[in-house]
């Protein structure tokens, strides 16, 4: 009986295939973030009130950027993250990270995995062994490759959104995107 020696592939799901809201939306917006962020930790509180305001005409996917040079816990977090995200759990996992964002040591992280809802054995081997860190990068290096030199950094349906993360500037550009694809109503017939 021969023995298959062969390494276990292991796929990754990437964050930027991990969204909020239904594949039909309109307006597909998309952030890059730093988990330590103060400027993220506000835009989240915006993006809560956005999805729930627009419903199923916004679709949205946060993407990890990391600015470690002035927060050294931001990557490791991320990292967390993309490993919560591989039980389906990636949302739950994001919402704790920003609740608890001063409080971001690998220790933290895993009580932080369970509170999420992630049972997998291997999350804590995995996040110390810096197993999910090039999947971080890739985002990171996608954001450089769109420009993106600081956060929170948006784009809406591929454009570049250069206005304040607040409330009302999403909204306004949101509409904007939103007219363009809106159907008009179909006439009445008599």
């Amino acid at each position: 009986m021969a023995v298959n020696n062969k390494p276990k592939v292991i796929e990754i799901i990437s964050p930027k295939d991990i969204w909020q809201g239904p594949a039909s939306a309109p307006v597909k917006l998309v952030e890059f973030g730093d988990y330590e962020s103060e400027g993220c930790a506000k835009a989240h509180e915006v993006i809560k009130k956005i999805l729930h305001t627009y419903g199923d005409e916004v679709r949205f996917n946060y993407r990890h950027f990391p600015l470690t040079q002035i927060h050294q816990r931001a990557h490791k977090a991320a990292e967390a993250a993309v490993g919560a995200g591989q039980a389906g759990k990636f949302w739950e996992m994001h919402d704790i990270i920003f609740r608890n964002r001063k409080h971001l040591g690998t220790a933290s992280l895993k009580e932080y995995s369970r509170e999420a809802g992630v049972s997998d054995k291997h999350f804590l081997p995995r996040l110390i062994d810096s197993f999910y860190g090039w999947t971080v990068r890739a985002d990171l290096l996608d954001g450089l490759s769109l420009g993106v030199r600081d956060v929170p950094a948006f784009f809406i349906n591929g454009e570049v959104y250069t206005g304040k993360p607040t409330f009302e500037g999403l909204s306004k550009a949101i509409d904007e995107a939103l007219k363009g694809k809106r159907k008009a109503p179909a006439k009445q017939r008599a």
